[in-house]
């Protein structure tokens, strides 16, 4: 791929790091960057926030910015390039000032060249490096991949975006993750997370099958004796919440790219412990369908559910989940699958009965036949909810509806009295109008539902239907990644307003917090984007 006319979109929010595909990475003193709007500059976020590395006090005339380097032509037509030289070093060649910069960065000039550096890990010797082959080093990657040619230039350019930008999520082996692993971004997440790992490695199935494999195998590199595995993981510790088990679908996915027979037995004992460790502690009614743990935290009811603010959970109340238990019904079937494929075949009737069981009882318990869709059903108070929400459409996934059941629901996403919004599919049906917020997961549209949602399309054959959903989706990240330069956390369904202008758990103050605000270079955005690009829906 050749870099001379993509990654061409100065925005704020692109940030700039060091790739573990390259070398090794450092969670704790790794230098993370991050672009300015309004101007040609670069804010120092990791591994402290403080300083600005100032090019030119307007934006570039002439941008190529990937995540690991940069040559910008200011203004006045001034070029200056710019390097990760390690984990811990950017190297610009051209003048810029450094301001306000933190005790924890050191930098050393000469020679029209600035050396910007973590202050533990300071190398003064780099400023003498050779520029030109650290530069052709930090290309090499993405001049290798190869896009689909049927790709329209505004497609193929928003792809070499994701390219660019899972490339420096990835994270080399450090402590207790043995394997490469990915972060939804490198600030300020830096974490690994379950459900994120996979939906990279969706992505990243595309370019380097054994990358992928390794994205998985590093969420299994923190699995308790007894099962569990946390939502969250860094390479110190690991958080006491899991996430939605879909890490069977990531792997089904991957395999669908670059089989790996050994890779696949080697993890089934383990996603077998997790899976059974779900039935054994998510059920608390013991009724048969699983509850998402429920936190106290007013913004983050359920920060298990992937869905942290849903008004789902604004009761803070055990609910039978149908998105939960689509996927550990699908999970099931595929761990049936893969029994049956990779020597485990005294265990392929377990599989079977328990995705059948699920099934049936999200059909008993879960489908609203008034309103012609599954919702949460209140353990405590016996009865389904009035809070529609996308998470309705998941048992698609794991083929609980009936035809006729999965045609009611289908028609509900072009309905503009329900989930026919502008930009679909989201969070919130108009049906639930009160509960409904241009704040996360209230109203706004995420790229990993819409995905998932298209698969259960498929499975029942509405393709032409996932088709225009992908499509749909497509068009609206490269819309806003040709205004803003990124990939976004979240995208408004009504089209009222640009992501930027989206509300995160309750406001919208990045100044106050980067949790108050839509991330930028959203890692699952791209990965997910990258898939369909390749051909999600062929």
């Amino acid at each position: 791929m050749n870099d001379g006319d993509i990654l061409n979109v100065w925005g704020k929010g692109q940030l700039f790091c060091f790739s573990g595909i390259d070398g090794k990475t450092d969670f704790e003193e790794g230098l993370v960057l991050r672009s300015v709007d309004g101007m040609t500059a670069f804010e120092v976020k990791l591994p402290v926030a403080g300083g600005t590395v100032l090019l030119d006090d307007r934006p570039p005339a002439e941008c190529c910015l990937a995540g690991d380097y940069f040559r910008l032509v200011t203004g006045q037509g001034r070029v200056v390039r710019g390097v990760m030289a390690d984990a811990y070093h950017l190297l610009i060649d051209g003048e810029c000032r450094v301001l306000g910069l933190a005790d924890a960065v050191r930098i050393r000039q000469g020679r029209g060249r600035v050396l910007l550096g973590v202050r533990e890990k300071f190398c003064p010797e780099l400023l003498d490096a050779d520029f030109e082959t650290l530069f052709a080093a930090r290309r090499r990657w993405l001049a290798g991949v190869t896009l689909p040619e049927s790709l329209s230039e505004l497609s193929r350019r928003t792809a070499a975006k994701a390219c660019s930008m899972l490339k420096t999520q990835v994270c080399s082996p450090e402590g207790v993750l043995k394997h490469f692993w990915s972060t939804p971004d490198r600030w300020p997440h830096r974490r690994m997370w379950l459900w994120d790992s996979v939906f990279h490695a969706i992505g990243m199935r595309r370019l380097n099958p054994e990358l992928a494999r390794n994205f998985i195998s590093a969420v299994f590199d923190v699995c308790r004796e007894d099962g569990f595995i946390p939502h969250a993981a860094s390479p110190t510790g690991f958080s006491d919440i899991t996430q939605p088990p879909i890490l069977a679908f990531g792997i089904a996915k991957v395999e669908e790219a670059e089989s790996n027979p050994e890779w696949v037995r080697g993890l089934y004992p383990r996603l077998k412990r997790f899976l059974e460790w779900i039935f054994a502690h998510r059920d608390s009614d013991g009724a048969g369908l699983m509850e998402w743990a429920i936190e106290a935290h007013a913004d983050c009811r359920s920060g298990e559910s992937g869905m942290d603010n849903s008004p789902r959970f604004d009761g803070a109340i055990q609910l039978d989940a149908p998105d939960f238990n689509a996927y550990l019904a699908r999970e099931c079937e595929l761990m049936g699958k893969f029994a049956a494929r990779y020597g485990f075949a005294a265990d392929v009737s377990f599989w079977q009965e328990h995705h059948a069981r699920l099934n049936r009882l999200m059909n008993e318990r879960l489908w609203d036949d008034a309103e012609g869709m599954y919702t949460d059903y209140d353990v405590t108070a016996n009865r389904r909810t009035n809070v529609y929400s996308s998470a309705g459409f998941l048992p698609l996934l794991s083929g609980a509806p009936s035809p006729e059941q999965a045609a009611r629901m289908v028609k509900q996403l072009t309905d503009p009295a329900k989930f026919g919004t502008p930009f679909g599919v989201p969070s919130i049906s108009r049906v639930s109008e009160a509960a409904y917020a241009k704040d996360m997961w209230r109203g706004p549209v995420w790229v990993n539902i819409n995905y998932l949602i298209s698969e259960g399309l498929r499975r029942y054959g509405f393709r032409a239907e996932a088709d225009q959903l992908l499509q749909n989706t497509m068009r609206e990240v490269e819309k806003f990644y040709q205004k803003y330069g990124t990939f976004f956390e979240f995208y408004d369904d009504r089209r009222e307003c640009d992501p930027p202008q989206l509300l995160r758990k309750t406001s919208l103050d990045p100044d106050d917090s980067p949790y108050h605000q839509v991330f930028y270079d959203y890692g699952w955005t791209g990965t997910l984007y990258l898939d369909m690009a390749f051909g999600a829906w062929s």
